[in-house]
């Protein structure tokens, strides 16, 4: 598949709950069980008229993650800000029955409108030839005790980074969302890497000046193994005998084992070839030798290769070119969505292209911008302003926003917040989420920059803003951790109680940065950086720090005593070191509420974020 597989964002179904606490290190939320979401690929545009039954949306695609959904602009042509702003912000209404405008090189609405297109009858054929060289079914007799879910095109013009035309893809879907459990699936969840995770790599990558190799797997799913009966009606375009049905042999985007079985199967494949899965991230493959080591991050169908063993790499492309259709793309330069800028000093790692993307599907085409995601003084509750009549594009614009902080830190805490409206959001969340797009605006190149010259040495900073939820008092939990001078992992997060001190409040987080701290070595372990000595892990709460070297427990700390056991027992084993820092000194505290221009910019510069690839 190609790189920049960014689909539109639906999460009414994610956030259902205005209370829903986000998890802002990963665009996974920092959850096993939603790491393994896939995202869908594209809309759904099909010609069947049968319509579907109640429940969530299907994903029938796997490799994707979130898109802005652009209705006002076309999604192949180059995106040029004007320079002549209008005099007001315009707005696109939406609604779910009016289809979305399109220029005049457009993904097809219908089977019957692509079929009438060279280029698509072309992607249409080779979809076809792909799923007939994998046998991916056999044409049968329909048992009468089964019943045949049916199927769908979906279509998509995919686009290099500069926006121009790449091809045009043509890819079939199984209507997976009439499948039932016990029946012709189970098991659906399968890993994919954590982005914190990437970050790790990259970070560890850069400071030894290992080169980043990416491959694309073609048509994933195809290749993973069913074991249950599960049958299809020939989908449209297809010659097949009449009163015939498809039995499936292989997986197929849509169905709710595919992400399964394509794992099962990748896994399988790679691991005999002396590669063994983390126990930390198991979509990261690791291959030790007496050459060298081999790093293999696989998100999906898009994978990382990286490591110090040239000449065991390049037999990896060749072995996994044989076992599957494999794209090799050389050097990383676009990856999930991320654009990553290599010089012989680091990385660097933005999403400008999709923040101008998402720009455009905001419809914010003055030169306005904003100093800070979020006024200073600004306090959102659920009844603020009046209800949207529409909230489909709110969702989708904080949809994308949740992705933007993968490597966007600074807008952490603002996307944390608007994110628990919803449900129900309100105009003045609306207008939270354009001042957060204006912001973006002025900052659209700023990004994460990983120095070649940096340690590797693990630090983390904890904080919390005590009873600061002006509906339900519960505090905001935050951390983040350097490798060096590389930020790699960071989360804002409503903790699930309500503490009744900012002790207690600053304690909580303690202990979830120190849950954090415990994965990341681990994990970075595995990457070959051994920490053998304690990480050093900053709060601002000296009453906290006292709590955790004190072991004797009173009454003011009995409710949290068992994140006191839990931190206390790092703290004596020597892996963690308990530093008490000044408030001004608290770099956290940007993950916590909202800053007056000067104190936000001074705590963005600490972070390390940066405008441009350094020279």
């Amino acid at each position: 598949m190609s790189k920049f597989h960014l689909p539109p964002v639906s999460t009414s179904s994610f956030f259902t709950d205005p209370s829903v606490d986000i998890f802002l290190d990963d665009v996974d939320t920092g959850s096993s069980e939603l790491s393994s979401t896939i995202y869908p690929e594209a809309p759904i545009l099909s010609d069947d008229p049968t319509p579907a039954p109640p429940g969530p949306t299907p994903t029938p695609s796997g490799s994707s993650l979130p898109e802005p959904s652009c209705f006002g602009s076309a999604p192949n042509e180059p995106l040029i800000l004007p320079s002549s702003p209008p005099t007001e912000l315009h707005v696109p209404p939406l609604s779910d029955d009016s289809p979305p405008r399109r220029s005049t090189r457009h993904e097809p609405h219908s089977y019957r409108e692509a079929s009438s297109n060279p280029l698509w009858q072309q992607a249409m054929a080779e979809e076809l030839q792909a799923l007939d060289k994998t046998h991916t079914w056999d044409i049968v007799d329909l048992l009468p005790s089964k019943t045949p879910i049916g199927s769908k095109w979906v279509y998509k013009i995919k686009t290099r980074s500069d926006g121009s035309i790449e091809r045009y893809k043509a890819r079939l879907v199984a209507k997976g969302f009439y499948q039932e459990y016990g029946i012709d699936y189970e098991e659906t969840f399968a890993p994919v890497a954590r982005l914190t995770s990437v970050r790790s790599l990259l970070a560890v990558a850069a400071v030894r000046k290992w080169n980043l190799n990416q491959m694309d797997v073609k048509n994933a799913f195809l290749n993973g193994d069913l074991t249950e009966e599960v049958y299809m009606r020939p989908p449209p375009g297809y010659n097949h005998p009449p009163n015939k049905v498809c039995k499936f042999h292989r997986a197929l985007y849509g169905l709710k084992q595919a992400p399964r079985a394509w794992f099962a199967k990748f896994s399988t494949t790679i691991q005999n070839f002396g590669f063994s899965s983390s126990q930390y991230d198991f979509a990261l493959f690791i291959r030790k030798s007496a050459r060298g080591i081999i790093f293999l991050l696989l998100y999906v169908d898009d994978m990382i290769i990286t490591g110090d063993d040239n000449v065991g790499i390049s037999d990896l492309k060749a072995f996994l070119s044989k076992q599957f259709q494999m794209k090799d793309l050389g050097t990383v330069s676009y990856f999930l969505g991320l654009e990553i800028s290599s010089t012989s000093d680091g990385y660097y790692l933005t999403q400008a292209k999709y923040a101008s993307d998402l720009l455009s599907c905001a419809g914010i085409t003055d030169n306005k911008t904003a100093s800070t995601p979020l006024e200073p003084t600004t306090r959102l509750t659920p009844l603020d302003g009046t209800p949207l009549p529409d909230a489909t594009l709110y969702r989708q614009l904080v949809g994308s926003l949740v992705y933007l902080t993968v490597t966007r830190p600074d807008i952490a805490y603002v996307v944390h917040i608007v994110s628990q409206f919803m449900s129900a959001p309100r105009s003045a969340h609306f207008q939270a989420v354009l001042r957060i797009l204006r912001y973006f605006k002025g900052t659209l190149f700023h990004g994460l920059y990983y120095s070649a010259h940096s340690s590797l040495e693990l630090c983390a900073y904890s904080d919390a803003d005590w009873a600061g939820d002006p509906t339900d008092r519960r505090s905001t939990t935050c951390y983040y951790f350097f490798l060096g001078d590389s930020l790699i992992s960071w989360r804002s997060k409503k903790q699930s109680l309500v503490s009744r001190s900012s002790t207690e409040a600053e304690y909580r987080a303690i202990a979830d940065t120190t849950q954090e701290f415990i994965w990341l070595r681990w994990l970075l372990s595995d990457m070959g950086v051994i920490h053998s000595t304690a990480t050093k892990l900053c709060c601002d709460n000296q009453s906290a720090v006292q709590i955790a070297r004190n072991d004797v427990f009173h009454d003011r700390t009995k409710h949290i005593e068992i994140d006191c056991h839990f931190i206390r027992q790092h703290v004596v084993r020597g892996s963690i070191r308990l530093l008490s820092v000044s408030s001004s000194d608290q770099t956290a505290d940007i993950f916590t509420k909202a800053h007056p221009p000067g104190r936000f910019h001074d705590l963005v510069s600490k972070l390390k974020l940066v405008s441009a690839l350094p020279p």
